[in-house]
């Protein structure tokens, strides 16, 4: 009797503290180590020094820390033209695609017109057109309106896209209709309650599709590759191919320069992470 009034009691109504981790952590940890170990080794191969670069076998730890790569980058070439260059271009495609995408998506997903289903579904097709076929007449396009060696040649591709308005549509859809309706009973606009209860609530799409945009734009190579000819135009992949044409040897160097092409989208993306999952979690939550 005694023992089992000295037993401690749980208070009703006492929840459990979670636990800071899940079963899915020990599956997920080895993945991430998995995919960081090119970054890492990237990393260290660009502050190794030159002698120890090429020894057998290789050494993943370097026995001295030397930013000559680094200084050989910032002092041989022109990557802070290049990085201007390319955070223009960047710049200009995440807004206009935040801009463009967010009004053609919610035009989509709300207001009725005719031939919105077969216009919608046009614009999606053209993901299916491979970009191959559409370089030679795009540049044509671009050399009539005086688009060719200039920085306008990589900006304008770079507009809008048919995914970006895929995803705002598709999460336009998600939101309940009742929103709209209460704010133009309430006297709004229709660009009112775009502007001021629909954009707000879409700061998760908005974040995952200029992450996507970043990506796509940062990285984009191909076009800059045959539209741009001019150095002073030249963004920052495209210096990169060409610096790396005439010192494939310089092996510090040239992993300088893909980490300084890489930082910059890692650390968007751990500024936006949050935004991205909670994209997929709530257009996952629709029924």
């Amino acid at each position: 009797m005694t023992a089992l009034a000295a037993a401690p009691t749980r208070q009703p109504g006492r929840k459990r503290r979670p636990l800071p981790f899940s079963g899915w952590h020990f599956f997920l940890l080895p993945v991430a180590v998995l995919f960081a170990i090119p970054f890492v080794q990237m990393f260290l191969t660009s502050v190794t020094p030159a002698s120890e670069i090429n020894k057998f076998p290789p050494r993943f730890w370097p026995s001295a820390i030397s930013f000559d790569g680094y200084a050989s980058l910032f002092g041989k070439s022109d990557i802070l033209l290049w990085l201007g260059n390319t955070l223009i271009v960047s710049s200009s495609a995440i807004a206009s695609h935040l801009v463009l995408c967010s009004l053609a998506g919610y035009g989509f997903a709300r207001l009725k017109f005719r031939g919105r289903h077969f216009g919608f579904f046009a614009v999606l097709a053209t993901i299916m057109i491979p970009t191959q076929l559409l370089m030679i007449p795009t540049y044509i396009l671009f050399s009539r309106v005086g688009l060719i060696d200039s920085l306008g040649a990589a900006i304008v591709p770079w507009l809008a896209s048919a995914f970006g308005i895929f995803l705002m549509r598709q999460f336009f859809l998600s939101l309940p209709a009742e929103l709209e309706e209460a704010a133009m009973i309430d006297g709004c606009t229709r660009l009112q309650v775009f502007f001021r209860v629909i954009l707000p609530l879409a700061k998760p799409a908005l974040a995952t599709l200029a992450i996507f945009t970043l990506l796509g734009s940062w990285n984009d190579l191909v076009w800059p590759l045959i539209a741009i000819n001019n150095d002073h135009a030249f963004t920052l992949q495209l210096g990169l191919a060409n610096f790396q044409g005439t010192r494939r040897t310089q092996w510090s160097l040239l992993m300088a320069g893909n980490v300084v092409a890489t930082l910059p989208l890692i650390l968007f993306f751990l500024f936006a992470q949050k935004q991205f999952i909670a994209t997929m979690t709530f257009s996952g939550l629709k029924g």
